[in-house]
């Protein structure tokens, strides 16, 4: 009875607010409709008559629990840090190998491994598709002596790596997994991820070698791979962020994001896996533009 009452008070101090001082505002404006990038109409005040105090734990709940509207840790990042890991790689293993003890020398906690166009292809540096590309837009990366200069004097056992590659992501997993292993670390104590999503690469980014079926294959098999070697590492970042930067809206993003790790996850389990065995490290990329409120 109280909540009803507090509501109906807010109604009419709402109604009197907006004949009295919004609805004249309004008019002297060009009567321009306010949307938000994907066309969502924003309106001009967020007041508790949008939800009632009923629907609280339904709609919104608490941190790091369902529906997860307000996060997905119980402290957000106030208990799990983010780690920090600057998009780094150019020219020269030698050169990249520089950047990176920089970085963490300098506070980051892990790295993100920027490849060129010929080793996300995977062209050999002096093949002729490679020409004007070596080192260009990230490193050059064509053999597990590249790798293993890379990351020469950088413990894998200590920092957390991304690697955003995909056509040909299983083949430089394989080499970081060798590195490691001569460094005497073991699989099951890497951390990191590999980006391996081959379906936004037909849907926006391009950069695909073979055929949606193969291709698919080498997905599954390289999330099988990492659930029974890998136990920390995340064998693919589904990623919505090349989509939307592709001309998608904010909820193209997440509709066919959402979409391709489900498409993921029904291939897995069409090949005999139970889905707790390896959906817990199924990681998501989502881009981040200039509306709060959409985003």
């Amino acid at each position: 009875m109280a909540e009803s009452s507090s509501q109906e008070q807010m109604a009419q101090a709402y109604a009197a607010w907006s004949a009295e001082m919004l609805q004249p505002a309004e008019a002297k404006t060009s009567g321009k409709a306010f949307e938000t990038l994907s066309g969502l109409p924003i309106e001009p005040l967020a007041t508790p008559l949008d939800q009632s105090e009923a629907q609280y734990v339904e709609r919104l709940g608490f941190p790091g629990q369902p529906p997860f509207t307000r996060g997905v840790q119980p402290t957000m990042y106030r208990g799990r840090l983010w780690t920090t890991r600057i998009f780094a790689g150019f020219g020269t293993a030698e050169e990249t190998n520089q950047r990176y003890k920089y970085l963490l020398a300098e506070g980051n906690g892990g790295l993100s491994v920027a490849f060129d166009l010929p080793a996300l292809y995977g062209y050999d540096p002096d093949h002729p598709m490679s020409a004007g590309e070596v080192g260009k837009c990230g490193v050059a990366v064509s053999s597990l002596a590249d790798m293993e200069v890379l990351f020469d004097g950088i413990p894998l056992d200590q920092v957390s790596t991304s690697m955003t590659i995909t056509s040909t992501a299983a083949i430089a997993l394989a080499m970081y997994v060798a590195v490691a292993e001569k460094q005497g670390v073991k699989p099951e104590q890497l951390r990191g991820t590999v980006q391996n999503d081959i379906l936004k690469e037909y849907i926006a980014q391009k950069e695909w070698i073979f055929p949606p079926r193969p291709s698919m294959r080498l997905v599954r098999d390289s999330i099988a791979y990492c659930a029974e070697q890998l136990p920390q590492w995340n064998a693919i970042s589904i990623s919505g962020y090349h989509i939307r930067e592709a001309g998608a809206t904010a909820i193209q993003e997440l509709a066919f994001t959402l979409y391709d790790g489900l498409t993921y996850v029904q291939e897995m389990v069409e090949a005999g896996w139970d889905v707790d065995r390896f959906a817990p490290r199924l990681s998501f990329f989502f881009d981040v533009h200039s509306d709060f409120f959409e985003e």
